[in-house]
């Protein structure tokens, strides 16, 4: 198991919307948390849930969001306060310097953009899936490969538990992330609520929308 912890990486800039990103997705959590109705009410409401998707509407024991904008309101939910924090941490991490290479406007499409397109690909995996889908992991996924493209050279500082060996190691993001990528792969089939396929389709989406302007960065260097 690894837990990516910094990079050795710096930006020119500040991450305005990285950092409004964040600070969106934990209030959002907190007013989950501590709505009257709790968490699940709110994963039920504004949840993506396949089926809905596929069928263009369905039945529900409390009232949906428009369906469309839950491919939206999806990625701000999330079911745990572990989860929120993993996916932050990775936020933090990665998604400044993809920020800081488009430029503000352009991440923020770039994120939501890569958030619909993994959503969409689960729900063309399991198109009468009932489950809510929720979380920011697709998104991020994208972000990842975004930064594989960009900077795969880049040190991250790395926990690592080797069952009960623990240490602190500096890896080459191409490295982590191609390992990362790797366990999405495998666990495909292995359920645990994980919706495998969206980070996936996260992580192809980001890889493969940065991969022009990457080309053009290296033709403005090299001619």
């Amino acid at each position: 198991m690894f837990i990516p912890l910094k990079d050795e990486n710096p930006t020119s800039r500040f991450p305005v919307i990285t950092v409004i990103l964040i600070t969106v997705n934990c209030l959002v959590f907190l007013y989950q948390a501590f709505s009257p109705h709790g968490l699940e009410y709110h994963v039920l409401r504004f949840g993506i849930i396949p089926y809905e998707i596929t069928h263009w509407g369905m039945e529900a024991a409390i009232p949906r969001i428009f369906w469309p904008l839950s491919l939206l309101t999806g990625m701000f939910l999330h079911g745990s306060l572990l989860h929120l924090a993993g996916n932050m941490l990775y936020l933090w991490i990665f998604g400044n310097n993809v920020e800081d290479f488009l430029g503000s406007v352009k991440f923020l499409f770039f994120y939501l953009t890569c958030g619909i397109t993994a959503s969409m690909l689960q729900v063309a995996i399991y198109p009468n899936s009932r489950i809510p889908m929720i979380g920011a992991s697709g998104a991020i996924a994208g972000l990842l490969g975004a930064y594989l493209i960009l900077y795969p050279s880049a040190r991250v500082k790395t926990l690592v538990f080797l069952f009960f060996y623990i240490t602190l190691i500096y890896v080459p993001a191409w490295v982590l992330l191609g390992l990362w990528f790797v366990l999405q792969l495998s666990n495909i089939g292995m359920g645990g609520g994980v919706a495998w396929f969206a980070h996936i389709g996260g992580f192809l989406a980001g890889l493969s929308l940065v991969l022009p302007a990457a080309r053009k960065r290296q033709k403005f260097y090299y001619v």
